[in-house]
């Protein structure tokens, strides 16, 4: 072939990207969906979730579960002299996770010693100091004058709360928590260990969560608030009418059929984490992870955030206005002495 016959090709074609070449009123705006796409893998992604809930509710199994991996406080850290802490603690353990070429750094914040004592009267009241400091962290480097290009995020995306499988109703411990929590952080409601309910005292039980929640003005993800158009309002409608999740964890694998699975072996078969028929485990992972993961961290900075930062810019402009006017006071006072 001779050299004038080659083919030429200034722009090579991409993976999966189209050639419209012959397609004279093509633009190319869609390429920026390409190009955000491959920017997002360079820089990866980042996600906080704070687990709250007493001792015992298998909130290590859960987040194991979720992940597939030994991402708990306690599988990084076994600790077989572990005692429940007197006061509440707020542990973190960071991970960076990789699936088919997509970086993550997964931040689980746990909190031992939450509703283990005899009186848990304010025990929320650490959890929401961290939160809040790693707002108030976020905002010092938003505000400095050479800050970083990319600010490093470790404001709690989500916090899921482990509710007891009692059966009857929340505690007041569940009220409180919740109600005074659901307005600086995105809490999503479990049913810890709901395979020791039947599936007539689940069902029971989460309609009366339901109607507590909202007779007690709490308001958990997703808000209803937060609804961008119509076709969210339908999908979220069909999420919030399930809170909350009746989830089961397990890290232990089995055979069933020929599959492996995650589940919990018992006298009378296999519980399987993932079949919807057992438990609402798959619905929460879709929730967090494969579907709303980016509308949790966006009302995150958006809502939640925004909302302290005002509040804390308003506090700063009133402390000057205040200082301005005892300086303004003692030029007066100086002058007429």
């Amino acid at each position: 072939m001779s050299e004038s016959a080659k083919p030429h090709h200034p722009h090579p074609q991409g993976k999966g990207e189209k050639n419209h070449g012959s397609d004279f009123s093509y633009v190319g705006i869609d390429a920026i969906l390409e190009q955000m796409r491959r920017k997002a893998m360079k820089q990866g992604f980042e996600l906080n979730i704070m687990v709250v809930g007493q001792s015992g509710l298998g909130k290590s199994t859960l987040m194991n579960t979720l992940f597939k991996s030994k991402v708990s406080r306690k599988s990084v850290q076994p600790d077989p002299e572990e005692r429940i802490p007197k006061t509440i603690e707020i542990k973190s353990i960071s991970h960076d996770i990789e699936e088919k070429g997509v970086r993550m750094k997964l931040t689980v914040i746990d909190t031992p010693g939450f509703g283990d004592q005899i009186n848990n009267e304010n025990c929320w009241q650490p959890i929401m100091k961290f939160i809040n400091d790693q707002y108030e962290a976020y905002l010092q480097e938003e505000i400095n004058i050479n800050r970083k290009k990319r600010i490093p995020d470790s404001r709690v995306h989500c916090c899921i709360y482990f509710i007891p499988p009692t059966g009857h109703c929340l505690r007041p411990l569940d009220v409180e928590f919740m109600r005074r929590l659901s307005k600086v952080v995105n809490i999503v409601p479990v049913i810890a260990k709901a395979d020791t309910l039947t599936l007539e005292e689940r069902d029971f039980f989460k309609q009366t969560i339901r109607e507590e929640l909202r007779a007690n003005g709490i308001d958990v993800y997703p808000q209803k608030e937060f609804d961008e158009d119509a076709e969210d309002r339908m999908i979220n409608d069909k999420i919030r009418e399930m809170i909350p999740f009746a989830v089961v964890g397990s890290d232990q694998e089995y055979q069933v059929n020929g599959k492996r699975i995650l589940g919990r072996k018992t006298k009378w078969g296999t519980i399987e984490v993932e079949n919807i028929a057992h438990c609402e485990f798959a619905y929460l992972r879709d929730l967090l992870i494969r579907t709303h993961m980016q509308n949790i961290k966006d009302i995150t900075g958006s809502i939640h955030y925004e909302m302290y930062r005002v509040r804390r810019l308003n506090e700063s402009s009133c402390f000057r206005a205040v200082g301005l006017l005892y300086y303004v006071l003692w030029c007066i006072v100086m002058c007429r002495c």
